[in-house]
């Protein structure tokens, strides 16, 4: 909107002190590199007609009416904040977690700083073939040394160095073909130091055939699996050491397809999950659109830890926003807000919970595209002018809520990279709102 608008204004409203939501508080801790695109909203950011005020709750603090008040154009783009649930008996046992407070603990999400996973157990059963569910198993799995120099928090690096898992079992209602994740990520988890890859070969017999004319991405990533089930260790071209070694890994991890969890089983007080009893599946149809159908065989899997990794939802925002709960997006065309005119989504508010940074980045030039639009035919009614920050100043001052500008983030960053430098990591970062906003004399 500021490259291709010459007078446009952006105002940003988080919820949290600090920005980047997803980027930090998702992208997994050894995946710096993905997080280069924060330098970008940094740039952003520091443009004289771009601002950020942080610690605002939107529909708490101020209502998407006030604000359409306020401004010109709306435009969401709150993402995905909770997870959908298994609706299993069981599930609220102690011992099972979503991978999504999973990862919003280790990466240091504010509402996960307490989660305190329990793990004594040796088995870990994640629910789930994304690549969320990849992170996750790889952080339970990597060596200390590896993830010690990484943005993870001190709290769960702690945690971790205490962890009695190692075996990891990747669960999923359907087959090989059938996966979510990406090959970059399978490929660095079958590389993991220490951890040794488990898959069945009878899971992947007669695959090459089904997979003639998939498309290449799907290929790539179905081939590299059933290489890796297939491959003796003696066949690869490793020298004898680093054959035994993985032969010797201390750790294993592995894919299970066709089976869909019915219950989390309790332990003999009732308090703790001790496994999993899952239906076995056949799939009725092929490729994405293939369905899990239970064959009436069920299955026992012992483990102490339980990982439901099987998505993300949105939810409704304020009253004054249409929603569709049956699909958990804003119902919108192109971004423009189904009936609200000015208003408009962006994100996984918008298209559901799916896809990468890349994904979500061209889905919002797509709705920034429709402001445009709007703004150049006249939807967009410019020529009354509107108050902007002014007046949702006004109001949050009425309420006492106090917004975190941006140089106030780069305060709370100053103090985050001090304290990592200090024990060699990008970063330590701070996990309690207070004390951020103590930081920046609050």
């Amino acid at each position: 909107l500021l490259q291709h608008h010459g007078g446009a204004r952006v105002d940003i409203y988080e919820k949290l002190p600090v920005p980047f939501g997803l980027v930090r508080f998702g992208v997994a801790p050894d995946h710096p590199e993905v997080k280069n695109v924060i330098n970008a909203f940094t740039q952003t950011a520091r443009s004289e007609r771009c601002a950020y005020y942080g610690n605002v709750t939107v529909g708490k603090d101020v209502t998407v009416a006030e604000l359409r008040q306020a401004y010109h154009a709306v435009v969401l783009s709150y993402g995905a904040e909770d997870n959908r649930v298994l609706g299993i008996p069981g599930e609220n046992l102690s011992g099972v977690y979503s991978a999504r407070a999973f990862v919003g603990w280790y990466n240091g999400l504010p509402e996960n700083r307490d989660l305190k996973p329990d793990l004594s157990c040796e088995t870990a059963l994640i629910l789930g073939h994304g690549n969320v569910a990849l992170d996750v198993a790889r952080i339970l799995l990597s060596p200390l040394h590896l993830l010690r120099k990484t943005d993870i928090t001190d709290s769960s690096l702690a945690a971790l160095a205490c962890s009695k898992v190692k075996r990891v079992w990747l669960v999923g209602r359907r087959g090989p073909l059938q996966v979510a994740f990406t090959i970059k990520e399978l490929r660095e988890m079958i590389n993991l130091p220490g951890a040794r890859p488990v898959l069945n070969p009878a899971d992947f017999t007669g695959l090459e055939n089904a997979i003639k004319d998939a498309p290449r991405p799907r290929k790539r990533l179905t081939e590299l699996m059933i290489k890796t089930a297939l491959e003796k260790p003696g066949e690869k071209m490793m020298e004898v050491q680093a054959v035994a070694a993985q032969a010797a890994a201390p750790r294993e991890w592995g894919l299970k397809f066709q089976r869909s969890p019915q219950e989390v089983l309790p332990t003999t007080d009732g308090r703790r999950a001790r496994g999993v009893r899952m239906a076995l599946t056949r799939l009725e149809g092929s490729g994405d659109s293939a369905k899990a159908v239970p064959t009436g065989d069920v299955e026992e899997l012992e483990c102490g830890l339980v990982l439901s990794s099987i998505g993300y939802r949105s939810w409704p925002l304020d009253p004054a926003v249409p929603f569709d709960t049956q699909r958990g997006v804003i119902p919108n065309s192109s971004g423009r807000v189904e009936g609200v005119p000015g208003l408009y989504c962006s994100g996984w508010v918008k298209r559901g919970p799916t896809g990468v940074i890349i994904t979500t980045m061209n889905d919002s030039f797509d709705t920034a595209q429709s402001v445009l639009e709007d703004l150049q035919v006249g939807v967009l009614d410019v020529s009354a002018s509107r108050e902007g920050f002014g007046a949702v100043e006004s109001i949050l001052g009425s309420r006492g809520v106090r917004p975190v500008s941006f140089s106030d983030w780069e305060k709370i960053d100053a103090a985050e990279v001090a304290r990592g430098k200090a024990a060699g990591k990008p970063r330590e970062k701070i996990v309690d709102p207070q004390e951020m906003l103590q930081l920046i004399g609050r």
